[in-house]
């Protein structure tokens, strides 16, 4: 029902900000389609994925925490801060490896880039007109209000009808490192499926190699191979739409909600709420974020919410020693 209701209001909300249809276009239907779709998914999976008691005990103290008045006075910067470096710069990903968290940060600018172009163009909100029919100038429209008036023959204008390019050119390098990652370091190839691991990113390449052949076609071969092109174009970027909800891509849709439980367990620590180990008397984490993790073992009735108090080690050490108390004792 939310998945329905959300594909709906985009529905809505295409007519309307294409002004009745006027400048939606026809040929870009696929994609519009395919956006709609993903709407319905996203929402769907969500409201599944908020419904388990782990990630429901997250977002409700993600979005408590954001909206915090006393947070606020804790930490003003945190959010910003926050925001920036955990979602748009990724600074967690550089502690495991600079060349991951440079190749992340080429796939994440130039998907965010080309989602920011394609979807309003695609849902008709975005509208490119020139006076004279032919240019070179042009005016950039938001759902028929004048932006941006610009000369397509200037630098501006080459960005403006080349973003899609732009995009493309930082996702290639981005996503043949993580490709060849996965098919020579045995740490990554070990345990990786095809269709999860190995699929998202054949598709980012496929749509960033086949959109820079439409401009090459379109600039050097004067249309030669245009359509075959744009049809195997329209079909990856269609199919890669419609896998995010139900594959790997879906970590970003998570992601945000992930801000907001850093968020809580910042300003827990500003209080010097820090919880020690039961048995070493080693800090683990925040006291309310291990609180958060016994609630969630009790919800889940797993009857375990006691072991969040030890630390890793502890926990393996205290295994040890009940398999030698009761199972290995038993065995002559």
């Amino acid at each position: 029902m939310v998945g329905a209701a959300v594909s709906g209001l985009l529905i809505l909300a295409i007519v309307l900000g294409s002004r009745l249809l006027r400048n939606f276009d026809s040929a870009l239907l696929p994609y519009a389609v395919a956006g709609v779709f993903l709407a319905f998914g996203v929402a769907y999976r969500y409201t599944v994925w908020i419904s388990a008691p782990g990630a429901a005990r997250l977002f409700k103290q993600g979005w408590r925490s954001l909206f915090s008045a006393e947070n606020f006075r804790q930490a003003p910067t945190a959010l910003p801060k926050m925001i920036a470096t955990y979602l748009g710069f990724q600074k967690f990903l550089g502690a495991r490896s600079h060349a991951r968290w440079a190749a992340h940060q080429l796939i994440f600018w130039g998907c965010v880039l080309a989602a920011l172009i394609t979807f309003p163009l695609t849902w008709g909100w975005f509208t490119f007109t020139s006076g004279s029919g032919s240019g070179p100038g042009y005016e950039m429209r938001i759902w028929g209000f004048k932006i941006l008036g610009f000369d397509s023959l200037s630098f501006i204008g080459w960005v403006m009808f080349h973003g899609l390019d732009l995009a493309a050119v930082l996702v290639i390098p981005g996503a043949s490192y993580f490709l060849w990652r996965r098919m020579k370091d045995r740490g990554a190839s070990t345990g990786q499926r095809f269709g999860y691991d190995l699929i998202p990113l054949i598709a980012l390449i496929v749509i960033s190699v086949t959109g820079l052949l439409l401009t090459f076609s379109s600039i050097f071969l004067h249309g030669g191979g245009y359509e075959f092109l744009a049809v195997l174009h329209m079909v990856a970027v269609v199919f890669t739409l419609i896998y995010i909800p139900f594959g790997k891509f879906f970590h970003i849709v998570q992601r945000p909600a992930a801000v907001g439980m850093q968020l809580f367990k910042y300003t827990a620590r500003q209080d010097d709420e820090v919880f020690a180990c039961r048995r070493c008397g080693q800090p683990i984490d925040t006291e309310p974020y291990v609180e958060n993790l016994r609630g969630t073992m009790r919800d889940l009735r797993l009857d375990f919410d006691e072991w969040a108090e030890y630390c890793p080690r502890c926990k393996r050490v205290l295994r040890g020693s009940a398999y030698l108390t009761h199972v290995k004792k038993g065995f002559k």
